[in-house]
């Protein structure tokens, strides 16, 4: 897994892999509205389809993350070259992973209880107003995940 830790693509001090990661977060948003849209368009099974598929392979790249990050030696070795503040950088850091963990949470249940309602035919249907807006705040949370990484990729790794 040597590969992981070559230069990065983006032209910044980051290993290949925090690249890769770090450009997942950065679309994601638009992936997960994009099947939000069809969802608007009444394509219930193509939408639950594609927000299983995408919430897996989120979980799967963050699970790559970790072990990138764990074996990279943590976020001592990752702040080194950084010009910004460790305290402000590890605020900033505290928060991103406060919001992402709540947005995993989110998710997953939003996911198991359509799963569960779509089978039992609730929704679209009478189970469909409270699954939008736990859907509402599961996607603020991956926008807020998004934009926080990337944050704390900028701080790493830009500044």
């Amino acid at each position: 897994m040597e590969y992981m830790f070559t230069e990065g693509f983006l032209g910044t001090r980051a290993p290949i892999f925090m690249d890769f990661v770090t450009l997942i977060v950065a679309v994601l948003p638009l992936i997960v509205y994009s099947s939000i849209l069809l969802a608007k368009k009444k394509l219930y099974k193509a939408h639950g389809l594609s927000q299983n598929i995408i919430f897996v392979v989120s979980v799967i790249v963050v699970g790559y993350f970790e072990y990138g990050v764990r074996v990279g030696g943590g976020f001592d070795a990752f702040i080194q070259g950084s010009e910004v503040s460790h305290t402000y950088v590890s605020i900033v850091l505290g928060v991103h992973i406060f919001i992402a963990f709540l947005t995993l949470i989110y998710w997953a249940t939003t996911i198991i209880k359509a799963n569960i309602q779509f089978a039992k035919a609730e929704i679209p249907g009478i189970k469909s107003s409270a699954h939008k807006l736990l859907a509402l705040k599961t996607f603020l949370g991956i926008v807020f995940t998004s934009f926080s990484g990337i944050w704390v990729y900028l701080l790493l790794f830009v500044y």
